[in-house]
């Protein structure tokens, strides 16, 4: 399905997905980063860009997340968007991950049953567009849309697996040399048997990787499957009733800022026993590689604000060592920033035991 359904928009911004690179590419290869396209934190930051776009002109945005983001609009959708409060209207595209029959990752399974179930309870009507679909199918759709967004409706496309189609060839890159594989290697060399905590993507990935690599044990690891952002809220829950065990977060740029306040209370808690690492590469990369706006960003400066004692940003495996090896042997709450590189082996893998596995041996591995 070619993008040109989108034409009579003017207003565009979300979180990227996968199964939405053809329009996430369209979008950057049209309007960059501009006042027509805004890269959102999280789905529901971009509810509400969406709403104040509307405020200002009366016309209709254009929201787009993977599916896994529904949760994040709800509160904004239904207390603010709905037609009993302000009746804002919007287009949301849906990239539909886990859908019932196709096969896909565990973290994806039960979100994707519930997609239609979740839009639908919200009063959002809703369309499912697949390699199939034809472009009168989708007029015939389009027409009734448009009316029930000129009373204050919201409405989705719920986009199948390789649905979109899209020429343009963009290409996401940055200037720094660190790769984040290596980066998590020399993590694990210096945390020996501390417990990790690592985000979703390919971040939990690599680190599954490495220990095979290793022939190392994975129990001191929690793979933040799903749930992205908040990778350092768990370890925050584990923290404070393990304080006699090291807690390393491997947190993404992307990650940490789509729930920003979870360093606020990090912060505020200041657990002795936490080193929060966060590899930046000013990327979406798992999804894509779409730019967040973490390149802009001074995340030291964040840290400090939120009441981290110490925090460092590094750009070098001779600075990350020299940082590692003070937090391992400090007791306070720190920050490292790792400046990273874009990319990723073509071969990586993903982890053979299943969450339940890495949940039952994680716990087991605590109480050791």
């Amino acid at each position: 399905m070619k993008l040109d359904f989108l034409n009579e928009f003017e207003f565009f911004t979300g979180v990227p997905d996968s199964q939405l690179k053809p329009l996430c590419n369209y979008l950057m290869d049209t309007y960059g980063i501009s006042d027509k396209h805004i890269i959102a934190a999280n789905e529901g930051n971009a509810v509400a860009l969406a709403a104040g776009y509307h405020l200002a002109t009366g016309k209709t945005p254009v929201v787009y997340m993977q599916n896994s983001g529904i949760g994040n609009i709800i509160n904004p959708v239904a207390s603010l968007m709905n037609d009993k409060v302000y009746g804002i209207p919007c287009v949301f595209i849906v990239g539909w991950r886990g859908e019932p029959g196709v096969k896909d990752e565990p973290q994806h399974i039960y979100q994707g049953e519930v997609t239609v179930k979740l839009l639908e309870d919200m009063d959002i009507r809703t369309f499912i567009i697949g390699k199939d679909t034809t472009e009168e199918e989708l007029n015939t759709k389009m027409a009734e849309f448009r009316e029930l967004l000129s009373i204050g409706k919201q409405v989705a496309f719920i986009v199948r697996k390789g649905a979109l189609e899209c020429d343009a060839n963009v290409k996401y890159e940055n200037s720094n040399t660190m790769v984040r594989e290596d980066i998590i290697r020399h993590i694990t060399d210096v945390t020996g048997e501390d417990i990790i905590v690592s985000t979703t993507g390919k971040a939990s990935r690599e680190l599954f990787e490495i220990r095979e690599a290793k022939a190392q044990p994975h129990g001191s690891d929690f793979l933040t499957v799903g749930s992205m952002g908040h990778s350092s809220s768990i370890a925050l829950g584990i923290a404070l009733q393990k304080p006699e065990k090291k807690i390393w977060i491997i947190d993404g740029d992307g990650a940490a800022l789509m729930h920003l306040g979870s360093m606020a209370v990090l912060g505020a808690n200041a657990p002795t026993n936490v080193v929060h690492i966060i590899i930046n590469n000013s990327a979406h990369e798992t999804v894509g590689g779409m730019p967040t706006v973490a390149e802009k960003l001074d995340l030291v400066k964040i840290a400090e604000g939120s009441g981290y004692p110490k925090a460092i940003s590094v750009d070098s495996f001779e600075a990350l060592d020299n940082a590692l090896k003070e937090a391992k042997n400090t007791d306070c709450l720190s920050l490292i920033e790792v400046k990273c590189s874009i990319g990723a082996r073509d071969d990586l893998g993903r982890p053979t035991t299943t969450a339940m596995d890495n949940k039952i041996n994680f716990m087991n591995w605590l109480k050791k």
